[in-house]
C-alpha cells in the first residue's frame, strides 16, 4: 500500500505559491481624536464592533467620520463561504434584547452613520429580519440624526422577510454581490448570483425610495469582461451604490488570492461604473462594504433628491 504523506513540503510551482502582498495593501496607522475617544469609550463600555473584530483596515478612518459596523444575530454563521473568517456552525438562540443594545452603543459613540450586518441565520423562519428591523428603529429612536444602513443576507430570497427589513425605512439597503457569476459557486455557500439580483431588485421595486448598495470582492480569478458585465447586471436592477475592494485570504485554509489589482485599476473601473449611472463608486484595494459610508449615504440622498 502507498504511503500517504500528511505533510507535503515538496517545493511549490508558480501557481501554488501564494502572491506577494503588493506595497500599496500597507496600511499606516492615522488616529485622531475621534478614534482615540470611541476606543475609549468601547473599552469602558466593553462593547465591540465589526470594524475591531474583523481588523478592518479603514477603522481609523471611519471612527474619524463616526461610523461603525455592527454584527448582530451571534457570531456563528449557517453558512460557509470561501472568503469569509466568521464561524460556521449551529447558532444559539437570539437575543432579543440586542437591537436596545447596538443603540446603545451606537448612542455612546455618537455615531452619524451606522451600519448593521450580521452572519447568516437560515435556521430562522426570518433569517433574522424582524431583529434587523427592531435594530434599525431601535437606533432611530435614540439618535435621530444618525444614519443606518443595512447589510443583511439574501434571507433564502423570502420576500416577506425581506418586507419587515424594508418596512424599518433604513436609509441604505446593501446587499453584496461578492464576485462574477462564473465564480459564485466556489466563493458563496448557498448564495447564487441571481438570487442576489433579484433580492436587490425586490428591494428597489418595494422601496424605492431607499438607496440600494452591492459590493464586488477582485482578486478571486476574475477578469475584466465579467466584473463590467456585473456592474451592468446591477444596473439593470437599478443598484445605486456600488463598492469594489482587494479580496485578501483570511487565513491559509480559505481561498487563495489569484490577482492583486491595481490602484491603477481600481480607478479605472470606477469610471467604468460611473458611466453605467451608479450614484456613488467606491473603488480601491483597501475599498470595503462600508468604506466611507456616510459619504455614500449623503451622496445618494442628495441624487434622489435632484432627480426628485
Amino acid at each position: 500500500m502507498e504511503e500517504l504523506n500528511v505533510l507535503d513540503n515538496s517545493p511549490k510551482t508558480e501557481e501554488e505559491r501564494p502572491l506577494r502582498r503588493p506595497d500599496w495593501l500597507k496600511i499606516q496607522l492615522r488616529t485622531g481624536p475621534n478614534f482615540t475617544e470611541l476606543k475609549d469609550l468601547l473599552r469602558g463600555n466593553t462593547l465591540h464592533t465589526v470594524c475591531e473584530e474583523a481588523r478592518c483596515p479603514n477603522i481609523y478612518e471611519c471612527w474619524e467620520n463616526r461610523t461603525a459596523t455592527f454584527m448582530i444575530l451571534g457570531d456563528i454563521c449557517t453558512r460557509a463561504c470561501g472568503f469569509c473568517a466568521v464561524k460556521t456552525g449551529l447558532p444559539s438562540e437570539l437575543d432579543l434584547q440586542e437591537p436596545e443594545r447596538v443603540a446603545d452603543s451606537a448612542e455612546i459613540m455618537k455615531l452619524r452613520h451606522a451600519v448593521v450586518t450580521s452572519v447568516a441565520r437560515d435556521d430562522l423562519k426570518d433569517h433574522g429580519a424582524s431583529v434587523f428591523a427592531d435594530t434599525v428603529r431601535a437606533i432611530r429612536n435614540r439618535m435621530p440624526l444618525c444614519t443606518v444602513e443595512v447589510l443583511p443576507s439574501d434571507m433564502g430570497g423570502q420576500y416577506e422577510a425581506l418586507k419587515v427589513l424594508l418596512d424599518a425605512e433604513p436609509d441604505i439597503f446593501n446587499h453584496n454581490i461578492e464576485t462574477v457569476r462564473r465564480l459564485t459557486p466556489r466563493v458563496r455557500a448557498k448564495a447564487t448570483y441571481d438570487r442576489t439580483l433579484e433580492v436587490l431588485r425586490f428591494a428597489k421595486e418595494y422601496k424605492p425610495q431607499i438607496p440600494t448598495k452591492s459590493s464586488l470582492m477582485l482578486g478571486h480569478g476574475e477578469t475584466w469582461e465579467e466584473i463590467i458585465q456585473v456592474m451592468d447586471d446591477l444596473r439593470a436592477v437599478d443598484v445605486d451604490i456600488m463598492t469594489m475592494g482587494q479580496y485578501l485570504q483570511p487565513t491559509k485554509k480559505h481561498l487563495p488570492v489569484k490577482k492583486y489589482w491595481t490602484p491603477e485599476e481600481f480607478a479605472t473601473l470606477k469610471e467604468e461604473a460611473l458611466k453605467r449611472g451608479f450614484k456613488h463608486v467606491e473603488s480601491g484595494p483597501l475599498v470595503r462594504s462600508s468604506y466611507h459610508a456616510h459619504e455614500q449615504a449623503q451622496s445618494a440622498d442628495q441624487k434622489f433628491k435632484e432627480n426628485a
